[in-house]
């Protein structure tokens, strides 16, 4: 006994040492933070702050600088924002994702021989958020024009020199590009030579989507010299955009080719401001969006991991990896199951999911010898003091709610023969994360997305229009609240964090990779609270992923979502008795140098009054501070 605690305590320290060896250092800043997916982004927001703007305004030139360099976004994408405000001294949220446009309907997708949504084209799109989004925030929020946090963008749609990866994307999807004619115009300016797309380092030029920009710009300058206000200037962009010329150019390029979007549904679309969805883990509050979005998983695992002691457990230990995997997936489960649009009924019991009681409940289900291919949803509604009206569901599922009598695999959620490098590509499917923060106390967190390489354009607009369409279910039975329906928001997996200790700002952090977000935000958040990681050692720090939940992104048939219970990703750098360890429970183990998305975060360092940024190594994110 004493010789197996001693080879635990040498795997944690291990381990631990291996965490505190950044390959970038910690930015430190006194005045302000900027953080986001693309370098010459980041050096908008700087530009943004050096002119006097907070970081919402700072934040609205990153969300513009990247959408315009396509980094795994475009300008007909969604945008997620938490945002702290210091003068209320509260958290906000605002929801900018689109919803299904007119003719969006489960028989409709049916009806074309699909078990989702597609992943590509016209009939991928939810109605545009991104514009209404930035617009929304910048409105209420910030200080500045919209030709003022547009100008870098603006530059950046007139040429710049364009990085290998984008540029490399475009040509790598070359074939599916030239089916769409307003794409193919913008992304493959070489047609017909060997190399169709932009070399990296060529100038990149978009005289489209600049025209765009123009047109949003002059509309408010218009405004203003009418005597109108600025939020008045700001919604006369948002019109033209969403009612205007920009609206039926961008309609009728969509319908042109093959897609539903009216221009009803761009003018009944409106941006959303929402309460937030929190709970406290050992007196830090972590916020979170509503359950359209797939952070109150994180909320939900944070709420189960509270009945144990992780600190003793060790940072990767055998215990702490399977104590985590079993959380995750009891969250993830109930996030298959119960997440979805709550502007639109069925309700949620997100009440029931996120009480400390059902937690309990949930955390005793746990078996500490092996995995538990078993795992389903829960019954939040005992929670909330009523019966659950999907419990005939569950059972079609294969989902015996009795847990004494639970000794089966849910019939729909055992295997699939996808092979295991597109199983990946879609479970970590990006986004890009943008982290602002300035000395007056904004802070601003934002997963935006959708509209990714290949993305089609919508006619001579230059906007990439968004894919989100396919997070949405077509069969009730797997998820009651998330079936497509016109007008209505798919649940996503963007998924912005925002942590708040004794009353101030704590850590804000965001990271790309599809399903793996929250997995990625919880480990970050637990490094830092459990494990004393400084921001940029939790952010590089080794992680794990489990493929035991459906995915929400890519392919268009069951099988290519289905589950993989028990596969799990780790670190090179796991020791060999850990591996086995994990082996013996029923784990199927896989290995990489990287095991998370590109992790941005700010830690608030309230002792010395400064900022701390942190930028993992793994992607192109990078972090200005001053």
């Amino acid at each position: 006994m004493k010789y197996f605690s001693t080879l635990i305590l040498l795997v944690t320290c291990t381990l631990f040492s291996f965490a505190q060896q950044t390959q970038k250092p910690v930015l430190h800043g006194s005045n302000w933070m900027a953080i986001t997916g693309k370098p010459l982004a980041a050096t908008a927001g700087a530009m943004i702050f050096q002119n006097g703007g907070n970081a919402v305004d700072a934040a609205c030139a990153m969300l513009a600088a990247t959408c315009t360099m396509w980094d795994t976004l475009s300008w007909g994408g969604e945008t997620q924002v938490l945002i702290y405000n210091p003068k209320t001294k509260k958290v906000i949220a605002i929801n900018a994702m689109g919803f299904a446009p007119t003719g969006a309907t489960a028989d409709f997708f049916k009806n074309k021989g699909y078990d989702f949504p597609p992943e590509y084209g016209p009939l991928a799109a939810t109605t545009p958020g991104t514009p209404g989004g930035l617009i929304y925030m910048l409105s209420n929020y910030g200080t500045m024009s919209l030709e003022q946090v547009l100008a870098p963008a603006m530059q950046l749609a007139a040429g710049y020199a364009i990085e290998a990866q984008a540029a490399n994307i475009m040509e790598r999807y070359k074939s599916q590009i030239r089916e769409w004619p307003y794409s193919k115009k913008v992304f493959l300016p070489h047609a017909g030579e060997k190399r169709e797309a932009p070399e990296g380092g060529e100038i990149f030029r978009q005289k489209d989507l600049l025209e765009t920009l123009t047109k949003m710009v002059a509309s408010e300058k218009i405004a203003l010299k009418q005597g109108k206000s600025r939020k008045d200037a700001l919604m006369a962009a948002y019109d033209r955009f969403y009612k205007g010329d920009i609206a039926q150019e961008f309609v009728r390029g969509c319908q042109e080719q093959g897609g539903l979007i009216t221009m009803q549904d761009l003018a009944k679309w409106k941006p959303i401001e929402e309460a937030t969805l929190k709970v406290n883990y050992k007196g830090v509050d972590v916020y979170k969006l509503q359950q359209w979005t797939q952070g109150p998983v994180m909320l939900q695992a944070l709420n189960i991991l509270e009945n144990f002691d992780l600190k003793a457990m060790g940072y990767n230990s055998t215990k702490y990896i399977h104590t985590l995997y079993q959380a995750m997936n009891l969250a993830f489960a109930d996030r298959d199951f119960y997440y979805g649009d709550p502007y639109v009924l069925p309700a949620e019991p997100i009440n029931g999911l996120l009480s400390k009681e059902y937690a309990k409940q949930r955390a005793s289900l746990i078996q500490y010898d092996k995995n538990d291919v078993n795992i389903g949803p829960g019954d939040p509604y005992a929670f909330e003091g009523k019966t659950n009206p999907y419990l005939s569901l569950l059972k079609k599922r294969g989902y015996e709610m009795d847990t004494t009598k639970r000794n089966f695999a849910p019939k729909h959620d055992m295997g699939n023969n996808t092979s295991s490098e597109l199983y990946e590509d879609r479970l970590w499917r990006g986004t890009t994360s943008i982290e602002a923060a300035d000395k007056e106390g904004w802070v601003v967190s934002i997963t935006p997305s959708g509209g990714w390489l290949p993305a089609c354009i919508a006619g001579n607009t230059g906007v990439g229009m968004s894919q989100r369409m396919q997070s949405f279910v077509l069969d009730s039975a797997l998820n009651p609240f998330n079936v497509v329906a016109p007008g209505k928001r798919p649940r996503v997996t963007l998924s912005p964090s925002l942590a708040m200790k004794d009353g101030k700002p704590y850590l804000s952090s965001a990271v790309q990779g599809g399903d793996t977000q929250d997995q990625n935000l919880l480990q970050f958040f637990l490094n830092v609270t459990e494990f004393g990681m400084n921001v940029q050692q939790a952010a590089e720090a080794a992680n794990i992923n489990s493929n035991q939940l459906w995915l929400s992104l890519g392919g268009t048939k069951m099988s290519d979502r289905e589950p993989k219970p028990g596969q799990i990703l780790l670190h090179d750098s796991t020791p060999e008795s850990v591996r086995n360890d994990l082996k013996r429970m029923g784990y199927t183990l896989s290995f990489d140098d990287r095991t998370s998305g590109p992790i941005n975060a700010i830690y608030f360092d309230w002792k010395h009054g400064s900022l701390w940024g942190g930028s993992s190594n793994h992607g192109e994110d990078y972090g200005i501070g001053w």
